[in-house]
């Protein structure tokens, strides 16, 4: 093919493809008035807690082996991630709501650790939420998924129950009738 006849044809293969495209999409809406889409997955149900070390931001350490004979929510966030940012009071709320039958854990993802949490606490003012965190993202690697926010439940054995990646109504039904199952059991 020469090289007229190969240009002719990349050429013409441009235009034909032009030809297919139909009017441009409509921009998409904004997520802010959407409902949260992730879901509660029992895929990795009967999945053993990482064993793992946390820290605060005074450097109080909580290992996770520590929290056995008592459900857990984990939470992995961030203060970068406007989904995580959201859910925080409702987690908190949860905290309160379950005190005693369920232990909220929330674990920042953020490298820079306290020089973030500290102030993200402090401007959230949670009742029962503590600010722990793993900068180096050991329980992110354990857990998997790579989607922040990453929310599981374990049992009181620390098997998990499900889990959710992405963003979650924490004060809906759904979720109360899921923990409540869980924790009953």
């Amino acid at each position: 093919m020469s090289r007229f006849s190969f240009t002719l044809a990349f050429v013409l293969g441009l235009a034909v493809a032009g030809c297919d495209r139909g009017a441009p999409e409509p921009a998409q809406e904004s997520t802010a008035s959407i409902a949260p889409t992730a879901e509660i997955d029992t895929g990795e149900a009967g999945t053993p807690m990482p064993t793992a070390d946390v820290a605060d931001p005074d450097g109080r350490v909580l290992n996770f082996g520590d929290l056995r004979g008592s459900p857990v929510l984990l939470n992995l966030w961030a203060t970068w991630c406007a989904p995580c940012v959201k859910e925080m009071p409702l987690l908190d709320s949860l905290a309160s709501e379950y005190d005693g039958r369920l232990r909220v854990l929330t674990v920042s993802q953020d490298m820079q650790g306290a020089e973030k949490v500290r102030p993200f606490f402090a401007q959230g003012g949670f009742a029962r939420l503590e600010p722990w965190m793993d900068p180096e993202n050991n329980l992110g690697f354990a857990i998997g998924g790579g989607v922040m926010p990453t929310t599981v439940l374990y049992d009181a054995e620390g098997k998990e129950v499900w889990r959710v990646q992405g963003e979650f109504d924490w004060s809906g039904e759904e979720a109360r009738a899921a923990i409540d199952a869980a924790i009953a059991g």
